[in-house]
């Protein structure tokens, strides 16, 4: 027979699941200089009614989602993007974002984002983008932007991965890129270099999950890969001779909460469970979900 649950157990447990998401994906790695990582939401209402503890990963922060979490009774919310970036000057309802917090917070749902510690972290997002463009095939990667508070120089916002000479075409590398993110179509901007996708090879490729317009932009490659880029920056990687597969923004983002984060988040919290004193996890069953409802917010017809 399970134990009671209880305010104070299901607070416990709601900052060991905080803590080992940060364990997973340390602040420290985060861009302190724009981003705004971390516990965002602290809800002050607890709910101690079940001994599930339901996680829900999701990349966007909607109100689908929100739904969604509601529906499911999450005890909390990780959201790869903030929610909340720029300061609040109110709090109100007739703000979608805020009339979100607000349902959330009296739900008992509290939000945390890792954002940009995700990209940085080795096995992170950028890594999981190398191993798809490659198919795990590459002689190196190099970090692009390391993590300032990181001195290995392991951890960054960006890969320089390098290729076997001769082993992948240009049509290779979008092809990979299509199956790796099950996309049926991505955006290619061909240097001239490049026109002949069937025989022109790649033997440099820069990543940057999301938009990798200022991330990559000291970096010379062949090819850049990433979700988004201004029109502007596009023309200019062309005049570089660089050419570039443009994915949209969370395309690049969200097969990695399926195939990553959720995976590594569970096996981490089964760790810990076996090892925390057991008034944390025993008599909670904890589950991470990835979310259902979010989705990229354009359609391509």
């Amino acid at each position: 027979m399970s134990k009671a649950v209880t305010v104070a157990s299901t607070t416990r447990v709601l900052k060991s699941l905080i803590s080992t998401v940060q364990q997973l994906f340390p602040v420290a790695l985060a861009d302190d200089v724009w981003d705004n990582t971390g516990l965002l939401l602290e809800s002050p209402v607890i709910a101690p009614t079940t001994n599930r503890a339901r996680v829900l990963l999701t990349i966007d922060l909607t109100t689908a989602v929100v739904d969604e979490a509601l529906q499911k009774k999450a005890l909390l919310i990780v959201a790869y993007h903030p929610i909340i970036f720029r300061p609040l000057k109110q709090i109100t309802q007739s703000n979608t974002q805020q009339h979100s917090l607000l349902r959330l917070a009296h739900a008992g749902i509290s939000v945390y984002s890792p954002h940009t510690a995700v990209d940085a972290q080795v096995g992170g997002m950028n890594d999981w983008l190398a191993d798809i463009a490659s198919r795990g095939q590459f002689l190196s990667t190099t970090v692009i932007q390391p993590s300032k508070n990181d001195p290995s120089g392991s951890t960054g916002f960006g890969r320089l991965v390098t290729l076997s000479k001769g082993m992948y075409t240009v049509r290779n590398i979008i092809e990979n890129v299509k199956s790796g993110l099950h996309l049926k179509n991505v955006q290619v901007a061909l240097a001239d270099r490049h026109q002949d996708v069937d025989n022109a090879t790649i033997a440099t490729i820069a990543i940057c999950a999301g938009s990798g317009g200022s991330v990559l932009s000291n970096t010379d490659a062949d090819l850049w890969f990433t979700g988004e880029l201004s029109h502007h920056e596009v023309l200019a990687l062309r005049e570089r001779g660089i050419s570039a597969i443009i994915c949209g923004h969370t395309n690049t983002e969200r097969g990695y909460l399926t195939t990553g984060f959720a995976p590594k988040l569970g096996a981490l919290i089964k760790s810990n469970t076996e090892t925390l004193d057991a008034d944390h996890y025993e008599k909670y069953d904890i589950e991470v979900m990835v979310s259902d409802a979010d989705r990229d917010p354009i359609t391509v017809f």
